[in-house]
């Protein structure tokens, strides 16, 4: 069982991306916001976006990676690659690769293996820009929203005061803008689209406690 610890600035970006790892089998045992919280010393890997590191990252990451391997999520892909690597790192992955390959990552560093940005980061970053300009009205942003913090249809249908019927309309409509075939997809589409504000400033920021039942 591997277990890591989660740092981000972005509680949409935390909260999808520990149920993305918690989805294909990795514990999380710490959801961190900020550098001032201590890593978990649980914790077999850190998983650290790069958005939340100040100017002086490769320090932080240093004193991370003294505790346990770093493997860093990074939005502007390639230019800080080399320096969070010579400052400790043990891999890097671009914040729009699938979910699959970010756990992927994450079990590698575990192991004591480095872990390299993919080739095809650039046709990632192309998707990412795509999937970031479908329009979506401003009742499928948020069901879109909810459904990456976990919540299931009915518990999204009671928070909007729809009906569950309702929302699972929505959803289609969603899945067929975004061509998502699943909930992981779902939800990676909602992450990208957070990470691509304020492209989308029209619609209203919605940030919720994620709810602690059944996805």
């Amino acid at each position: 069982m591997i277990r890591t610890d989660i740092l981000s600035s972005s509680p949409i970006y935390l909260t999808g991306l520990a149920q993305i790892l918690k989805n294909a089998g990795i514990t999380v045992v710490a959801e961190r916001t900020s550098l001032d919280e201590e890593p978990s010393w649980l914790a077999d890997a850190l998983v650290v976006d790069a958005e939340t590191l100040p100017d002086d990252a490769p320090r932080h990451i240093s004193e991370m990676a003294a505790n346990a391997p770093v493997l860093i999520v990074n939005h502007n892909m390639p230019a800080q690659v080399t320096n969070y690597l010579v400052a400790g790192a043990m891999g890097v992955v671009a914040r729009w690769e699938p979910g699959d390959h970010i756990a992927s990552a994450v079990r590698a560093v575990a192991a004591g293996t480095e872990v390299m940005p993919c080739a095809h980061t650039e046709t990632h970053a192309a998707k990412r820009t795509n999937l970031a300009d479908y329009n979506l009205s401003g009742r499928e942003e948020q069901v879109l929203r909810h459904i990456s913090l976990g919540l299931t249809h009915g518990q999204i249908a009671t928070r909007l005061g729809i009906s569950a019927h309702t929302v699972d309309t929505y959803v289609k409509r969603i899945r067929a803008k975004l061509r998502a075939g699943n909930k992981a997809e779902l939800t990676r589409a909602a992450l990208l689209r957070a990470d691509a504000e304020p492209t989308h400033a029209t619609h209203q920021k919605v940030l919720i406690t994620p709810s602690m039942g059944p996805a």
